[in-house]
């Protein structure tokens, strides 16, 4: 059974007068790890909010589980491009947000498991802290830890390490790889760095032209664990300026 399933799924915003989804049907299978890629205003997150519900498909049905998401609640976890910490809140407080928005839980068992989840990501001792006094890595960690905490299987990161420096992003995407390995969460994630995508996922899903009507399922011949000295193979060099050529394609004058 898929993770997550899109069967002939379509979406128009109402500013526009098309499709930008256009029956749409793909699947990944539970503890994948797949990138998505393409231009920017593709429709790539437009796939993440119809799965997370923020969007109502003009047609079709998506699955998780083998079931419709319409009327569920925490089947899946979202972690957007900025880290959205309550700057009002202890990090340990924004970690606990989705335990206390489910509710059952007291506030002593909501600090624990945040506490828990914190040092599960190396933040351990960094509860009682602001976000302010975090730096942009241990930030997204803290909301890495907080999506966990949403009991989801299935988890979409949205370009989450996009608006940090070159060697914390490096830093990030070897630990978020050693993280899906302990923890083996689904894992759909957006980026426009095809290098970032061919080093974290086993297969990249590429939107080649809008309408999006499908997405091109690449394989990427690197096996687990893997470290960044896979990204000078041959196999991964050729198929990263093939991919580099897909997205130039949409661009092209």
């Amino acid at each position: 059974m898929a993770m997550l399933e899109f069967q002939n799924v379509s979406y128009q915003y109402p500013s526009e007068d098309f499709d930008i989804i256009d029956r749409l049907s793909f699947s990944v299978e539970p503890g994948s790890f797949h990138c998505i890629i393409g231009v920017s205003g593709c429709g790539k997150s437009t796939i993440f909010r119809m799965t997370n519900g923020l969007l109502k498909p003009k047609g079709g049905t998506i699955l998780v589980g083998g079931e419709p998401i319409d009327g569920r609640k925490s089947y899946c976890g979202y972690m957007p491009q900025k880290d959205l910490l309550f700057p009002w809140r202890t990090v340990g407080e924004n970690v606990a947000l989705p335990l206390e928005i489910r509710g059952g839980r007291s506030r002593a068992e909501r600090r624990d498991r945040a506490e828990a989840a914190l040092a599960d990501v190396g933040l351990a001792g960094c509860a009682d802290k602001m976000p302010h006094e975090l730096s942009g890595g241990m930030r997204q960690r803290a909301a890495f830890a907080r999506t966990m905490l949403t009991g989801s299987d299935l988890l979409l990161l949205d370009e989450p390490f996009s608006a940090l420096d070159f060697l914390t992003r490096i830093s990030m995407q070897e630990w978020l790889l050693q993280q899906w390995q302990k923890h083996r969460k689904t894992i759909l994630f957006i980026t426009h760095d095809v290098e970032e995508a061919l080093f974290l996922s086993q297969s990249v899903l590429v939107v080649e032209r809008t309408p999006i009507h499908e997405l091109s399922d690449v394989p990427v011949p690197a096996a687990f664990p893997r470290d960044r000295s896979c990204l000078k193979e041959r196999s991964l060099v050729e198929l990263k300026e093939h991919l580099i050529d897909l997205l130039r394609k949409q661009v092209a004058p």
